[in-house]
């Protein structure tokens, strides 16, 4: 005998998920301020820009949880080239559409081609690390998305300009051209899911139910959680070019101050594990998000331009912590072989807060005034402060989660990292299984020889 199976499927498979997630992402974060953009040149008021935004979240809101069914039954890869064309499409539409109701409806099919994506990006992730490695490469994963986020608004600022007519012209520019950037996505997908973790995922005999799932301590804590930091993130995309033109500041200025979250997001993710190590996950969670909270209430205020960047780039910073712990967070809570449902109904919780937060936005926006939504994302982020203080269920509470065969890579050996009692257990499981894995072939040596 050579040595041990290698231990998983190496991590160029995550490198080439960040790279497509990150070209997916860039389109969408290019392609949101310019839908904005578009509607304010079609004769869009700040509750119309409110409604479109939320169409974006609509359409996923009904299939997220069959889409994770699928997964957790199937190959997560399709879901990946879907998604790509389905943002494209809806890029390119929604640019050449002249109608706000057509806008809205293809900024929704847009929407759908980023769920698509995201869930079987996430579920790849979930699926192909082991337990000790999932805070680093969500993390990294995340890496992807604040990329897309940091370039995207950039290009949409340096297309956008004008006013009135040029600035339907130059907003649906960037929409095509959002449209050719997602499309580059596809030459990254190649080799993402590996067959030996498909084959060795485990079996069910039945669906868990959506009750039982939610029920279980960790899984509402995560969903509630991204749900308060994704839409912080998704109305500063969308509602930053509405202060920005009540404030006189140019769309290339705005574009900048998105990219600065965004590149403090991903400082911070570069960051996680000497945070983690230093802090803890509850501290960090719960400081990020009460920092986050107070900043984004902080933007209603009339400041400077500078002063705004330097709020953002904090904002971001702590921003950046929510997302990758939320979905570690969820993934292990989780019953077994609901994984994929779980971070499914994650993201259904993260379209609900993308319909109804800018909905809300846009009503008190034409209420109230444009800064008003930042002090309602405030609220919402203290409010996930406290669910960070009450812990994460199953992680802090059961150790020998950290063990578990579904999420170990296959070709790992489990005695490494399984206490003694849950390694019999899973010998036990192994011998009812018909074929067994192939990576336990030196594991086998102990129930043959009666240990």
């Amino acid at each position: 005998m050579t040595g041990r199976p290698r231990p998983g499927p190496g991590r160029g498979w995550l490198l080439r998920l960040v790279i497509a997630f990150a070209f997916a992402q860039g389109a969408v974060s290019m392609a949101r301020p310019a839908v904005s953009y578009r509607a304010l040149a079609l004769g869009a008021d700040e509750t119309a820009v409110g409604v479109i935004a939320g169409v974006y979240a609509l359409l996923p809101l009904f299939v997220a949880v069959p889409l994770g069914r699928r997964t957790d039954h199937g190959r997560c890869a399709p879901l990946l080239p879907l998604g790509v064309l389905l943002i494209s499409g809806g890029c390119a539409l929604s640019g050449l559409v002249s109608s706000l109701p057509a806008m809205a409806a293809w900024s929704g099919v847009m929407g759908l081609g980023h769920l698509c994506f995201v869930i079987g990006a996430q579920s790849i992730v979930a699926r192909q690390s082991a337990p000790h490695e999932q805070d680093r490469n969500f993390g990294h994963f995340t890496i992807g998305a604040s990329l897309g986020q940091l370039i995207g608004p950039i290009a949409a600022g340096a297309l956008i300009s004008g006013q009135g007519g040029a600035l339907g012209r130059t907003s649906a520019l960037a929409l095509l051209v959002s449209a050719g950037v997602c499309a580059v996505a596809l030459t990254s997908l190649w080799r993402i899911e590996h067959r030996r973790t498909t084959d060795a995922r485990p079996r069910t005999d039945g669906k868990v139910p959506v009750r039982t799932i939610l029920g279980t301590r960790g899984v509402p804590a995560g969903i509630l959680i991204s749900m308060a930091v994704l839409s912080a993130t998704d109305i500063l995309t969308a509602y930053l070019p509405v202060v920005g033109e009540h404030r006189s500041i140019a769309p290339a200025t705005v574009g900048l101050l998105l990219s600065l979250r965004a590149a403090a997001t991903i400082a911070c993710r570069l960051v996680m594990t000497p945070l983690l190590r230093l802090l803890g996950r509850r501290a960090l969670l719960t400081t990020s998000c009460l920092l986050a909270g107070l900043l984004c209430a902080g933007v209603a205020l009339p400041v400077s331009v500078p002063v705004l960047a330097v709020m953002l780039a904090v904002l971001g910073f702590c921003l950046g912590v929510g997302q990758p712990l939320s979905m570690t967070t969820v993934v292990r809570a989780a019953p077994d072989g609901a994984r994929s449902t779980a971070l499914a109904l994650r993201l259904t919780g993260n379209r609900l807060g993308q319909v109804a937060a800018p909905a809300a936005a846009g009503l008190i926006a034409g209420a109230v005034g444009v800064a008003a939504p930042f002090v309602l994302l405030g609220v919402g982020l203290l409010g996930a402060a406290g669910l960070g203080l009450r812990g994460e269920g199953r992680t802090g509470s059961e150790p020998a989660d950290e063990g578990r065969t579904e999420q170990m890579p296959a070709g790992e050996s489990r005695t490494e990292q399984a206490p003694v009692g849950e390694a019999v257990s899973d010998r036990s499981s192994r011998r009812s299984a018909p074929g067994g894995c192939p990576r336990d072939r030196h594991a086998d040596r102990s129930p043959r020889s009666g240990g």
